[in-house]
């Protein structure tokens, strides 16, 4: 029997829209179109960290710029009151010996951490024995809670069974035991050196992962030509390792100043508020003493600061570019 024809303008059962065939290659085509560029496969891998941040981030930013600009406390909205939170606080005497606090508190730390993590650095990427277990060892101190860090701190400044001044007095160095959180510059001293020890590991681990990238045949030809140890680092570790030490010390200055847990474990801000940094003061005026516009108005003064070493790391990067022989890409 002859199959019937369908009439003109029918569509049979297995007979596909061209433009549904078309569609899964339209698709694909977009997929390809993604894979074979990296700026929207870059721009897709950033997707989700970017939604984080807009969570976790520009949305507290904003809600701390908004509350520096009201009277908001605890259990009360706020009303706009414009510049006044700054303004008391640019008056404020304890106010300015937190910032002065605080950068004391970030220059004295984070340039001993460079230098002592850049000795370490070094030290580790020679030809040691138990080279692994050192580098292990090294990290340490970063790797413990800085909570307990700061604890144990707190035990070793201890004005009556500090074990530093117990050492001292037996060894006949001293006639009593030190105050060192009793006394405002002690104290200044005792948590910067806190804040060294726990951020020595970073900086050191960090730098020896540059100094590694080096090749050792520069150094091999910069010692036949009869270099000594002080030109080899001056003119090809030190030019090197700067785009490293750029990112580095960026991070070292942020971590530093906004430090919080090691002050506020040890010392509160203590004594007679010697030790305060603008992060422990913000927590003590917007949660301990109610203020939030207060405390956000301090927080948010902190900024300008935060920005000034980004700034700071970025044209350490382009460094790269005079390395490189041309511009970085």
């Amino acid at each position: 029997m002859p199959r019937p024809i369908a009439p003109s303008g029918a569509m049979g059962p297995f007979h596909a829209d061209s433009s549904s065939c078309q569609h899964p290659r339209s698709i694909t085509s977009m997929f390809q179109s993604i894979q074979n560029s990296r700026n929207a496969l870059g721009l897709l891998f950033m997707l989700p960290a970017a939604v984080l941040l807009l969570l976790f981030l520009t949305y507290p930013l904003g809600l701390g710029v908004w509350l520096g600009f009201t009277d908001t406390k605890v259990g009360r909205a706020g009303e706009w009151i414009g510049l006044e939170n700054y303004a008391f606080l640019w008056e404020d005497a304890v106010t300015r010996l937190a910032l002065f606090n605080t950068l004391l508190y970030t220059f004295v730390a984070s340039i001993l951490k460079f230098f002592l993590g850049l000795w370490l650095a070094i030290l580790l990427n020679e030809r040691i024995p138990a080279k692994t277990l050192f580098r292990s060892i090294v990290l340490l101190p970063y790797i413990v809670p800085t909570a307990l860090s700061a604890l144990a701190f707190w035990w070793l400044y201890d004005s009556q069974f500090s074990i530093i001044s117990w050492v001292l007095v037996k060894l006949g160095w001293i006639d009593h035991y030190i105050d060192f959180l009793g006394d405002p510059w002690n104290a200044r001293w005792s948590v910067m050196a806190a804040n060294v020890w726990r951020g020595v590991p970073f900086v050191a681990i960090t730098l020896l992962a540059g100094l590694q990238t080096i090749s050792p045949s520069l150094y091999e030809a910069s010692a036949i030509d009869g270099a000594s140890g002080w030109q080899r680092f001056r003119h090809i570790t030190l030019p090197l390792l700067t785009p490293i030490i750029a990112v580095v010390m960026t991070f070292s200055v942020l971590f530093t100043f906004t430090d919080f847990q090691l002050i506020y474990v040890i010392t509160r801000g203590g004594p007679l508020n010697a030790t305060h940094l603008m992060a422990t003061l913000s927590f003590q005026r917007a949660i301990s003493g109610g203020a939030l516009g207060e405390g956000a108005a301090i927080a948010i003064a902190m900024v300008p600061f935060l920005l000034a070493a980004i700034l700071f790391s970025y044209f350490g990067l382009q460094r790269r570019a005079w390395q490189q022989g041309g511009s970085d890409q």
